[in-house]
């Protein structure tokens, strides 16, 4: 599952994390409190540190034969490691490497651990029995490493604050903690952290120096640091307190104690009538918050008054705040907030201090909303403005106060965006005015309103919204909405056409994200129905709350809707069963299997076995493999792919993203697919087709498995090895019960990812296709130009069935190459000719079709019926079969999300190639003479068409019941056991055709048949 983190600025002093982490009420009832990230680059004082990293393993004059990283439990507790990963990066780098620690893994205080990377081709010493072992290739010199408390990768050259425990970047580093990272290594030296591991001040540059490597492991006598000091009380309140006169307001303070309970709070200060602590919640345990109310009445005088708070706890431990209370006239309001937001892209006021005045719409983590009670009238100008500030200043404020503030106007940037979003920053002065105001929201339509003009606004759609993308739902908690389903442009048009580029600029527009306003992992997945899914296509009425613009999953920025009412979704798609196609003689399927793999990354296999790998190229690593990371997963995944199988029921099955491991891990499948069908009878429903001779250099392949009660195979299965293919399409031609032939041909083109460097053809050319275009066009034309004659060649049927993932949407140049050639699109046919859009993916909250059902010009009148099934696009990525870096398990062995692609499903109704037309035929035999000289018998046999259409040749001319003895010597064959004749022209209605016959006959008695059968077509 992809991480990401909406945090892109450091704190500093008393500066809040960086932008809205709105409260997770909003997930039951819109009141529990904000969840907070320290935005530092790393968590100082973290218990289990980076102490050793060493990267010259195995290189010229090192003393070890592999890299290593060492890490170390500095403090007085076991803290539990099982299940977090070490990743290393270059130094400049944005790609992130992992090495996972088993599950139950626990150190003990100060317990060292010991973490065994590649090796190289020198070093003279094996490192101590490592603790854990990894492929992870470090750099001898310079480099970053991290520790993460899961076993997701991290993104980014920078990663965000708050993803990972601890960082190290050494050498020229670009990415480090403190000011400058730790020194450069070599192959004679480690970064070892001071104090054998017991110094972290968060400065990499002075907690870390070079020396000799010196790997230490769990078997290391303990290293204790001593008992650290009882951590503190640590408070949360403002600094100050300001209200109008005749007012009256609040400011809510808080208190944690990580080893304690705060059970009390008190003000020490000299009494003053009016001011006092109400609604005093003790912490519910250690490290809770305990909260409290300071309260001022309307009727305290005009005057500033300083007020102490005294917080208490169970440990006899104390710590008290200050809070200024002033109340008295506020600052004159110098721009009102449509004046500062403007017209323009940015504020006319960036960069100044402002006063102005606003009613509270909503409260989020990093600050607060407001918005002009009037307005100005101008549609062009937003009347809201989002306040960045504190924690403690959020509590001094109520959604509908009208507060005065003064502070610096700012335009924020998220990283990635294309444009600024204005806040109020640097607070100097909050004032409250009023209480209990309403602001009601602004009717808008998404597709049509520009959101810039209402950034910041309390707005309602009026036109219902569509659900459009769930992948971050279970790690953002954000979910895409748009007016309609948005279908991606090159999926309906061709790319670069004005139709093409008109959709989709109108998809850009018709987006927002509806947030659940915590930038990190939420701890419930919100908005799951009662059947534990969110589906695309679910629909939202009178969608309410502030508009926001910030980070999005998957990189870049949007808009974003915080809601202040609960959103209620309709089911309108619902979960279904396999479409119920046109029936046919024959059900073909193909479904992308997502890397189902018998290998798993963390080295072991499905059967127990350790240190195992998957091929890539000529390389075995378990670093290649890309499916279940352990034996649980593989069981989950083999659940959901079983019963996709299983309910579709086609008869012929093309597999994607199969383990390349020769006939092992498909076999697999199939054994667990025929179990399910028959559980205990050993009953084999399915079998594999034999795979042909090349399957390819990349870690998976693609594969088919069929039912033999339903189909023959037909020779075997046939590849095309060129270079252009590293998952070379796989053919198998196969019998019908009726005796129709028909080929089926499994493809998995280039991927759209992992661009290539440079400028050339296939590097991202802007048009929608993405990376390796040029390589795909390459595979469809040489698919239809070279190998699919291959196999018509060889089945002697030119009916072929293109099926599998193109990696191409409907209208892309690769598809397009294919239908030039006579191909014809059965998706486009039947999904899109009935009215519906035809998808089996979603990305970027856009909807296609990469897996594509192409029939030849002779198979097309032959397909019945086709259709995806949506069982899988459309249901949020957090249902998968992972069970890493998800804040709940959602799993059921359900067989919905058993892949990120819907199975293609083909009905075909294929013709015989031969007809009985016997009813339509007079047959009238001549007597049978016998030549004494050559011992044949000898007659004719005159065959007239009785009917009013003509019977298309060739015709077959059965004799059945020959005698005993006898042979028709002029046979052109012999079918289900009676000999034939074949007759190479049509025959007209009412006309006659004269067939000589010439029989041998051994023994006495004559010849004779009993009955003459004619077919048009051929045995």
């Amino acid at each position: 599952m992809k991480k990401s983190s909406y945090l892109s600025r450091a704190a500093v002093g008393a500066a809040p994390i960086r932008r809205t982490a709105m409260a997770a009420a909003l997930l039951a009832a819109l009141s529990a409190p904000a969840l907070a990230v320290v935005a530092v680059p790393a968590i100082t004082g973290a218990p289990v540190v980076i102490s050793q990293v060493y990267g010259g393993g195995g290189n010229t004059g090192a003393k070890y034969k592999n890299d290593f990283i060492e890490l170390f439990n500095r403090s007085n507790a076991p803290v539990t490691i099982g299940g977090w990963s070490v990743q290393y990066a270059s130094s400049t780098g944005t790609s992130w490497q992992a090495t996972k620690i088993p599950a139950g893994v626990t150190l003990q205080p100060g317990q060292y651990y010991l973490i065994q990377e590649a090796a190289g081709t020198g070093g003279t010493d094996a490192l101590p029995a490592p603790d854990a072992a990894g492929s992870l290739a470090l750099s001898g010199t310079t480099g970053k490493v991290a520790l993460v408390n899961s076993g997701t990768a991290l993104s980014g050259g920078s990663p965000a604050a708050g993803t990972f425990v601890d960082l190290i970047g050494f050498g020229t580093a670009t990415y480090y903690e403190g000011s400058a990272p730790a020194p450069t290594l070599s192959n004679t030296t480690a970064a070892l952290r001071a104090a054998d591991g017991c110094t972290d001040t968060d400065s990499n540059s002075t907690d870390f120096a070079t020396g000799a490597p010196a790997p230490r492991n769990s078997a290391t006598p303990l290293h204790a640091c001593g008992v650290p000091a009882a951590p503190p009380i640590v408070a949360t309140c403002p600094a100050s307190l300001a209200l109008g006169k005749g007012v009256g307001g609040t400011a809510l303070l808080s208190a944690t104690d990580t080893d304690g309970i705060v059970n009390r709070a008190t003000i020490t200060s000299a009494g003053i009538p009016g001011i006092s602590l109400v609604d005093f919640v003790a912490a519910a345990g250690v490290g809770g918050n305990a909260s409290v109310t300071l309260s001022v009445a309307a009727s305290v005088p005009s005057n500033t008054y300083p007020v102490t708070v005294l917080f208490e706890n169970d440990q006899s431990q104390q710590t008290s705040c200050n809070i200024s209370v002033t109340v008295a006239a506020p600052a004159a309001i110098t721009h009102t907030i449509p004046q500062i937001q403007g017209s323009a892209a940015s504020s006319p006021y960036a960069n100044t201090v402002q006063t102005t005045e606003g009613v509270v719409t909503a409260k989020v983590g990093t600050g607060f909303f407001i918005q002009d009670p009037v307005g100005d009238g101008d549609p062009t100008t937003s009347d809201g403005l989002f306040v960045y500030t504190t924690a403690a200043n959020i509590g001094t404020v109520s959604v509908g106060d009208l507060v005065r503030i003064t502070g610096t106007i700012s335009e924020y940037t998220p990283s990635g965006a294309n444009r600024s979003y204005t806040e109020l920053t640097n607070l100097s002065a909050i004032t409250k005015l009023d209480k209990d105001r309403v602001i009601a929201p602004t009717n808008i339509q998404l597709g049509t309103q520009e959101l810039a003009q209402v950034e910041g606004m309390l707005v309602r759609f009026t036109n219902p919204l569509t659900v459009s993308q769930l992948e971050f739902l279970g790690d953002r908690g954000e979910v895409t909405l748009s007016t309609g389903r948005l279908e991606i442009a090159s999926n309906r048009y061709r790319p670069g056409t004005p139709e093409a580029l008109a959709q989709a600029a109108a998809n850009v527009k018709n987006q927002i994200i509806l947030d659940d306003g915590i930038f990190v992992t939420p701890t419930t997945i919100p908005y799951l129905g009662a059947d534990g899914s969110l589906r695309a296509g679910f629909t939202v009425s009178s969608l309410t709350g502030v508009v926001d613009f910030g980070a999005k999953g998957g990189g870049g920025a949007g808009f974003k809707l915080q809601p202040t009412v609960a959103p209620v979704f309709s089911a309108d798609n619902p979960r279904s069963e396999p479409p119920a196609l046109v029936a046919g003689n024959v059900k073909v399927a193909s479904a992308n299997v997502l890397n189902y793999f018998t290998t798993f990354t963390n080295g072991t296999d499905d059967l127990g076995n350790t240190g195992q790998g998957c091929s890539l190229g000529s390389s075995v690593s378990k670093s290649n493999c890309r499916g279940a990371d352990n034996l649980n997963e593989f069981n989950r995944q083999t659940a959901k792919i079983v019963g996709e199988l299983k309910a579709i029921n086609a008869d012929v099955y093309g597999l994607m993203e199969i383990q390349n491991k020769g006939e092992y891990t498909v076999t697999k499948l199939v054994d667990a697919l025929n179990e399910a069908i028959a559980p205990g009878t050993g009953l084999k429903t399915y079998a594999v087709v034999p795979k042909p001779a090349s399957t390819g250099t990349d870690a998976i392949r693609v594969a088919m498995i069929y039912k033999p009660s339903a189909l023959k195979l037909v020779g075997g299965a046939l590849s095309d090895a060129d270079a252009i293919n590293n998952r070379p399409p796989m053919a198998q031609t196969f019998l019908a019960p009726n005796g129709a032939k028909f080929s089926v041909i499994v493809n998995h083109l280039k991927s759209k990812g992992s661009c290539p460097s440079g400028s050339g053809a296939d590097t991202d050319q802007g048009d929608s296709q993405g990376c390796w275009n040029a390589t795909r066009i390459q595979q469809a034309q040489r698919l239809v130009g070279s190998f699919v004659p291959q196999v018509q060649a060889a089945a002697g049927d030119n009916r072929v069935l293109l099926i599998g993932d193109f990696n191409s949407y409907g209208m892309e140049d690769p598809i397009a190459a294919i239908t030039a050639t006579g191909y014809v699109n059965q998706l486009e046919r039947f999904v899109r000719g009935s009215g519906a859009m035809p998808y089996s993916f979603v990305f970027n909250g856009e909807a296609g079709y990469l897996d594509h059902a192409l029939a030849s010009p002779a198979l097309n009148s032959q397909v019945a019926d086709a259709a995806e099934w949506h069982n899988n696009a459309d249901e949020p990525t957090v249902l998968d079969y992972n069970t890493d870096g998800k804040p709940e398990d959602k799993y059921t062995a359900a067989p919905y999300r058993a892949s990120d692609h819907d199975p293609v499903v083909i009905s075909l109704n294929l013709a015989a190639p031969y007809t009985d037309v016997s009813s339509s035929v007079r047959a009238v035999a001549s007597g049978l003479v016998l030549n004494r000289i050559t011992g044949k018998w000898s007659g004719n046999l005159t065959l007239t068409n009785t009917s009013n259409v003509a019977l298309q040749g060739p015709l077959q001319v059965e004799l059945s019941g020959l005698v005993a003895g006898a042979t028709l010597v002029n046979a052109s064959g012999s079918h289900n056991g009676a000999p034939y004749i074949t007759l190479n022209s049509n025959l007209a209605p009412g006309a006659s055709v004269v067939v000589p016959t010439s029989f041998s006959k051994t023994g006495s008695g004559g010849v004779s048949y009993s009955a003459v059968k004619v077919y048009s077509g051929n045995f």
